[in-house]
């Protein structure tokens, strides 16, 4: 590792962050209107095209985490991290089905958070609250990982992170970077992040570009790359005394790769930043043909997922595993061009980031403070308390990275997904049926999220006691699978169970503000168009 500054690699990235800093700024103009709501600070004005969208997803859902952590994992264990490259194909097919159902439906009804549409579809304050509660904890960790990610790349470039005690010398760099996140997403809300995600994309396909062709051909071709990862992966980990990985998953692990694809698949889009990117659309056409073309993304992650394996082979050896892309670039690249990953990675932290800490605060201000605290909130109260939380909660993301150990906060974000993956039913099931009845959604939620978060807890690793890390066995199965889908299973067979109950007893339903045009209704529709509310109009109030 560099044991100095790295000046032109440091000089390259502060370049490419003043620019993404002005466009952040200069992006409060960008398509403006003149209402002050969270429709336009928060979703945009709902007014972006398939590649505003495409760019916007991307940068979302693709994060510095995922540009740090894939590879990393792949550093550390080998081809179990190659779990994040199927589950990601999986994925499109699966919100073709559903997401222009949920645009349709939302736009129809002025609903910005997918708690808005719970509320609405089940006539319950209490499952929407619970969505809501559960969309703001699972994304808390996740902003803090972007965060990770910048003081992964500041650490490598000899600026902030390291060894040192000094908390000023080892902090302030993300300090900063934090405060312009904080700063331009309170002034332009999301279409900041739509702005930059243009460069952060593409500065990432031209690393990985570079990076596929330029690392192999230094380290002597692909087969040299394997030889030399399938040797290294091979040897015992004194911690565990098994080898620390392979080349491909072995037989015992294949139930928790498939597990854990497939549960991850079925969590990406109940996030609530994947969610508020998708209701930016201008129309349900937009998102089916980004559906058919974010795969690209996933070409890009599994060629970003090798960069794990030339790092093991170039002899990359950090203790920290999230710095070992960093490093391999450090080591591999010209100065300058190193500055360029380095700028991609720190950029794609702060789209996301901009994102998630957008859509969290969209659901305190809808679904906690107008829901419960003050139902009366004008349009514009809503907005301002939106940009307030939505610092607070970057806030609280800060505090998570520099006061608590990176691996916990890793772990914590795999419990995100354990939690997220339990407002499926309500959600999604909500979109094709109303059979559930509302107090079984509740029940079922609650018994997938108290045993999520038990069996997680009871997870140990070498590093960690507690929480560490996403699979257990299954119970009566004797397989090691993801907690997040085990719970699932759980959450959806109460939920049915409970359903047959409630209905023999005939127990209020709710009231739901939906009807089944709604779903399948597009914006482009002139009788549609005539009945939208207006970007004042709050969600069932």
């Amino acid at each position: 590792m560099n044991d100095g500054v790295n000046g032109v690699a440091l000089g390259v990235f502060i370049f490419f962050f003043l620019a993404v800093t002005v466009m952040g700024f200069l992006a409060s103009r960008w398509r403006r209107a003149e209402s002050d709501s969270l429709d336009e600070w928060g979703l945009g004005g709902r007014s972006f095209g398939t590649w505003v969208t495409w760019f916007l997803l991307g940068g979302d859902l693709y994060t510095a985490y995922t540009f740090v952590a894939v590879p990393a994992a792949i550093y550390a264990a080998g081809a179990a991290g190659f779990f994040a490259v199927p589950y990601t194909i999986l994925v499109y097919p699966l919100i073709f089905t559903f997401l222009p159902r949920l645009w349709s439906v939302s736009h129809k009804h002025g609903y910005v958070t997918t708690s808005d549409f719970v509320r609405g579809r089940w006539g319950s304050k209490g499952l929407s609250l619970a969505v809501a509660v559960t969309g703001i904890l699972a994304t808390m960790p996740y902003i803090a990982l972007q965060l990770v990610g910048i003081q992964a790349v500041l650490d490598v470039m000899g600026v902030g992170g390291g060894e040192t005690t000094n908390w000023f010398v080892k902090d302030l760099p993300l300090l900063i970077a934090f405060g312009v996140l904080a700063a331009y997403t309170y002034s332009s809300g999301l279409r900041a992040p739509a702005l930059i995600a243009f460069v952060k994309d593409t500065l990432i396909y031209i690393v990985i570009a570079v990076a596929i062709i330029y690392i192999p051909i230094k380290l002597g071709g692909f087969d040299e790359i394997f030889a030399k990862a399938g040797d290294a992966l091979a040897q015992i980990n004194p911690a565990t005394d098994k080898p620390r990985g392979a080349l491909a998953p072995a037989e015992a692990g294949q139930w928790g790769y498939a597990t854990l694809a497939l549960g991850s698949a079925l969590a990406l889009f109940m996030y609530p930043h994947s969610i508020t990117a998708t209701l930016s659309s201008r129309s349900r056409d937009v998102i089916r043909r980004n559906t058919t073309i974010l795969p690209l993304y996933s070409l890009m992650l599994g060629l970003l997922a090798l960069l794990g394996f030339m790092a093991i082979a170039a002899g990359v050896k950090v203790k920290n595993g999230q710095l070992a892309i960093p490093q391999l670039f450090e080591n591999m690249f010209p100065d300058w061009f190193a500055g360029v990953a380095f700028a991609a990675i720190g950029i794609g932290a702060l789209v996301p980031a901009a994102i998630m800490s957008i859509a969290a605060a969209n659901l305190f201000t809808r679904n906690i403070y107008k829901d419960f605290i003050k139902p009366d909130a004008t349009p514009a109260q809503e907005t301002q308390v939106s940009k307030l939380v939505s610092l607070l909660v970057k806030v609280g993301a800060l505090a998570f990275v520099l006061t608590m150990d990176k691996t916990v906060a890793i772990n914590f974000q795999l419990l995100g997904g354990i939690w997220i993956l339990q407002t499926f039913p309500s959600l999604v099931g909500g979109l094709f049926t109303r059979w559930f009845h509302r107090w079984a959604l509740l029940a079922g939620w609650a018994a997938g999220m108290i045993y999520g978060t038990a069996a997680a807890y009871g997870v140990a690793s070498p590093t960690q006691k507690h929480f560490g890390g996403s699979s257990a066995e299954i119970p009566g199965f004797g397989e090691i699978g993801y907690i997040g889908l085990t719970a699932f299973v759980l959450n959806v067979v109460v939920t049915v169970v409970l359903t047959f109950v409630l209905r023999a007893l005939k127990a209020p339903e709710g009231v739901d503000e939906t009807s089944p045009s709604d779903y399948t209704a597009d914006a482009g529709d002139p009788d549609v168009k005539a009945e939208l509310p207006s970007a004042t109009a709050g969600a069932g109030h």
